[in-house]
């Protein structure tokens, strides 16, 4: 019982003798005291909105409403992007892979096991 009461005494004193100290400091820096010198603080300055990086939406008239040039122009700009992907479409069936009969739908070459140990295989649908 006695403990209890001591314990109870001390935590009041440590709680009581805290609050005491307290000192009416400001928050945060935007509560300064008043400056006699400079009555009214100045206004923070914010940064300008910036626009959005999102393409708008552009009417249908304005889409579909271009001169001869700009048609041929556009046109021109496909055929050559096609060229190029026909041209790296070519390069690859060089490549082995798609060349040797072989391979028949193999990234890499099948093995060639004995007759007893032959698998069916799922990407082909042959046994080798």
């Amino acid at each position: 019982m006695r403990f209890l009461l001591v314990t109870l005494i001390c935590l009041f004193g440590i709680a009581f003798n805290a609050s005491a100290q307290k000192v009416n400091k400001p928050k945060n820096k935007a509560q300064k005291a008043d400056n006699s010198f400079e009555p009214f603080r100045p206004e923070e300055v914010k940064a300008p909105v910036k626009k959005s990086n999102k393409k708008r939406k552009k009417s249908f008239s304005s889409k579909y409403n271009k001169t001869l040039e700009e048609k041929r122009e556009e046109f021109a700009k496909r055929m050559e992007a096609n060229a190029k992907s026909e041209r790296k479409k070519q390069r690859q069936m060089i490549k082995p892979q798609y060349s040797d009969p072989s391979y028949f739908g193999h990234k890499n070459k099948p093995k060639k096991r004995k007759p007893s140990k032959r698998k069916f295989c799922k990407e082909c649908g042959i046994v080798h």
